[in-house]
């Protein structure tokens, strides 16, 4: 009766310490809760899960079609611990369609740069020059020489936002504003440089380090295209929801580390210079006390989105393309499509919309 007893506690104690776990602040977490789904890397396979499974309202849900489609939505996407909860195409658009990212591709480069940096080819704290080559600006030699990878990843160059073509990357076009790192400014044209900085670097065509270090391991399709100045990713809508989940798992995909740096990812999702809060490495970040917007030098005080979790992060792009990860909600929602309403380089009234309605779906 003793051995029994003894054996009986004994495996209480194991069970209660296998079904708990400590998280990175030391909370103790159930790891059943916080376990992800990922798809195959081939395939159309993907695990769904209910809404009423997760004590969603579905009626809410299910009106949100209405909603999107009067936004001039394509394509949605709402994963929960990594499974389809929600997944509409709207009009002739597909699964299988194709559709441009425009800014919120910038944070694929991010990882990328990342990643370059993992491997050894790149450093993002020496001066751009050096990948560039000197004469990439207009800017005096000095002023030039001020300018890091870095301050291309947060948007913080100093160079000039306010010329003619914002997009243009020729010299003549990259005109001294400020020291770098002394005015945050969203200028498309030097964040665009990244990918010959990565290429350089690299000694690789952009398009195929991406797909190597990215694109293969995760099972994304797509391609980049660099036509004219921009250099802007082609998807469905599916691989967008794949790099969100590996975003949300930390730069892990299932059982394969695709980031080991987690000092460059944390990085890359939090504050990354002091005068706009809101701004991490090409990733747009909820939750601050004060974000700033494209076109303008006005700090705003307060959330960028007030309707959605203080904790999300998000990739923005024009016509509004959104990719939005949600940690403590375990949440990514993908949504493709033309401009809702108001054509923005970033953030839009879109956000706060529709984080307003599924706040009242979810209940977070």
């Amino acid at each position: 009766m003793k051995l029994a007893r003894l054996s009986a506690i004994v495996f209480g104690i194991v069970l209660f310490v296998s079904c708990k776990k400590s998280d990175d602040d030391g909370a103790t977490v159930d790891p059943v809760a916080t376990t992800l789904y990922f798809p195959p890397l081939t395939g159309t396979d993907w695990q769904t899960t209910s809404a009423a499974s997760l004590g969603w309202n579905e009626t809410l849900l299910n009106d949100l079609d209405v909603y999107l489609q009067s936004k001039n939505t394509k394509a949605f996407i709402i994963l929960k611990n990594g499974k389809i909860v929600k997944e509409k195409y709207f009009g002739t658009f597909t699964a299988d369609s194709l559709w441009y990212w425009a800014s919120a591709g910038k944070t694929l480069t991010a990882f990328l740069a990342g990643l370059a940096q993992e491997d050894g080819i790149l450093n993002i704290t020496n001066k751009t020059s050096q990948y560039l080559g000197t004469g990439w600006t207009s800017a005096p030699l000095a002023k030039e020489n001020l300018i890091t990878v870095r301050h291309q990843l947060t948007m913080t160059t100093g160079l000039d936002d306010g010329v003619p073509d914002n997009d243009c990357t020729t010299p003549s076009c990259l005109i001294y504003k400020a020291d770098a790192g002394t005015r945050w400014s969203y200028h498309n044209a030097a964040y665009t440089l990244l990918y010959k900085v990565i290429e350089n670097a690299s000694g690789q065509n952009y398009n195929t380090y991406f797909n190597t270090k990215i694109r293969s391991r995760i099972g994304m399709n797509g391609i980049w295209n660099n036509s004219g100045y921009n250099n802007v990713y082609y998807s469905n809508a599916r691989s967008m929801a794949r790099f969100g989940l590996l975003i949300l798992n930390k730069g892990k995909w299932d059982q394969t580390t695709i980031m080991n740096d987690n000092n460059y990812f944390d990085a890359m999702v939090n504050t990354s210079q002091s005068i706009n809060q809101s701004y991490g490495y090409l990733w747009w970040l909820n939750g601050k006390a004060s974000h700033m917007l494209p076109q303008t030098q006005f700090v705003f005080n307060g959330n960028l989105v007030p309707t959605a979790p203080p904790d999300l992060f998000a990739a923005l792009g024009k016509n509004d393309q959104k990719v939005y990860v949600v940690p403590s909600q375990k949440l990514v929602v993908i949504r493709m499509g033309e401009s809702a309403g108001n054509v923005q380089l970033a953030l839009s009234s879109f956000d706060s919309e529709l984080w307003g309605k599924l706040k009242s779906i979810i209940g977070y």
